[in-house]
């Protein structure tokens, strides 16, 4: 009679053991299918991301990827016309800066998809919302080509009512290093302070 209960209790303690066992497998896998659909460096091809280039910016020079050797800064690709995650990425950046502070050697890259309408005087107007180290770049059609197949940018333009048109593209925000070599993704989606400690750590 003593060496039922021992059994029942044995095999109950097997149960529970295959039970826990069971949860933490699929607790990794879980984490494992988590972190494999963040975009990294592999996804989007890090030794090929970027390039050389020169393009005109919002204030008239001519910006070059010369010019920012030395600092880590951020590239992203959008337009004026852009109803709600470009505006809101700008706007992000510009906290993160903003917690930073002004005299970090710090710069980001908004690159227009739009040149037509994106002139670098309306790209001038536009970005006085923004942080004054956010450069605005507007290149002809082959530029902008030329600079979007560097970064592996999508861009399409959709034909709207009254000759209006958006352009859906690519809405990756890419933090280079000081040598202009692609890190990763940006997430703006951090709070600001942590994304700022993020940052500073590539100066």
């Amino acid at each position: 009679m003593s060496k039922r209960p021992i059994k029942g209790s044995a095999k109950a303690s097997r149960q529970l053991l295959f039970i826990v066992l069971a949860f933490a497998v699929g607790l990794v896998g879980l984490a494992a299918l988590t972190y494999s659909g963040l975009p990294g460096r592999a996804e989007l091809g890090a030794s090929s991301i970027g390039g050389p280039f020169a393009m005109p910016a919002h204030d008239g020079r001519i910006v070059s990827n010369k010019d920012l050797e030395g600092r880590p800064y951020l590239v992203f690709f959008g337009y004026t016309h852009c109803p709600d995650f470009c505006p809101t990425a700008l706007f992000d950046i510009s906290a993160v800066f903003k917690e930073m502070g002004p005299d970090k050697k710090i710069a980001a890259l908004f690159i227009t998809v739009d040149p037509a309408r994106d002139t670098p005087e309306t790209l001038k107007t536009y970005l006085e919302n923004f942080d004054p180290r956010i450069i605005g770049l507007s290149g002809d059609p082959a530029k902008t080509q030329a600079i979007a197949r560097a970064f592996k940018v999508f861009i399409m333009k959709k034909p709207g009512e009254d000759g209006e048109y958006t352009v859906d593209h690519t809405a990756v925000v890419y933090l280079m290093d000081k040598r202009g070599r692609f890190v990763n993704a940006f997430n703006l989606g951090k709070p600001p302070k942590q994304a700022a400690r993020e940052l500073e750590s590539y100066l």
